[in-house]
């Protein structure tokens, strides 16, 4: 999602923390991102969003609602529209679904988070790896996907900013991009679709 299909403004984010907290950029990044809890929370540790959401406000200080949290992220998440128009295309040619490496509060709320992406795929395809109970680059969540979907691996591409989290995929035997524009994405994705109706 970040970085692909989106930009992630992580300095608004942060403001919006920061405003919250009253901690500075250096104390929040230490209490909270640094502390580990948020790739804790990636792998779906914990699996229930109001336990995830009492945890952080507890370890930076100061209590954040529910739609306070949902907000401060959906804020910093703007979409790139030549991205977007790839996984329209992607949706034309077969099953589309998001893999984003997120706690379990926001796979609760992707839909107001990335709300380009529901029409294109349904709400019900859009996930959080907490989900999985793995993050990405880890095989397991790329296995527990396809499980999810009852799909070969061999059928299946996945594309993402990260060469470790493409290669997590091409390990359990996903076709893989590294993404670096819409564009490319865009023909990898035809290529994809063209070699499987050729095959």
């Amino acid at each position: 999602m970040d970085d692909v299909l989106y930009d992630y403004d992580w300095p608004t984010r942060m403001a919006e923390l920061t405003a919250v907290t009253g901690h500075d950029l250096q104390e929040l990044r230490r209490r909270w991102w640094l502390s580990g809890i948020e790739w804790k929370a990636e792998a779906g540790e914990p699996a229930d969003a109001d336990e995830y959401l009492a945890s952080v406000s507890t370890i930076i200080g100061a209590t954040i609602s529910r739609s306070d949290w949902v907000q401060f992220r959906a804020a910093a998440t703007q979409p790139r529209p030549a991205a977007l128009d790839a996984v329209r295309r992607a949706a034309e040619l077969g099953q589309v679904a998001l893999l984003t490496n997120n706690s379990i509060l926001i796979h609760e709320h992707l839909h107001e988070v990335a709300p380009e992406l529901v029409p294109l795929m349904g709400r019900q395809h859009m996930h959080a790896t907490a989900a999985f109970g793995a993050r990405k680059p880890d095989p397991l969540v790329f296995t527990r996907v396809l499980e999810h979907y009852s799909t070969p691996a061999t059928h299946t591409f996945f594309a993402d900013d990260l060469v470790e989290n493409v290669a997590g995929a091409e390990s359990v035997g996903i076709t893989g991009h590294l993404y670096t524009d819409a564009a490319l994405m865009l023909n990898a994705i035809n290529a994809f679709a063209t070699s499987h109706r050729a095959a």
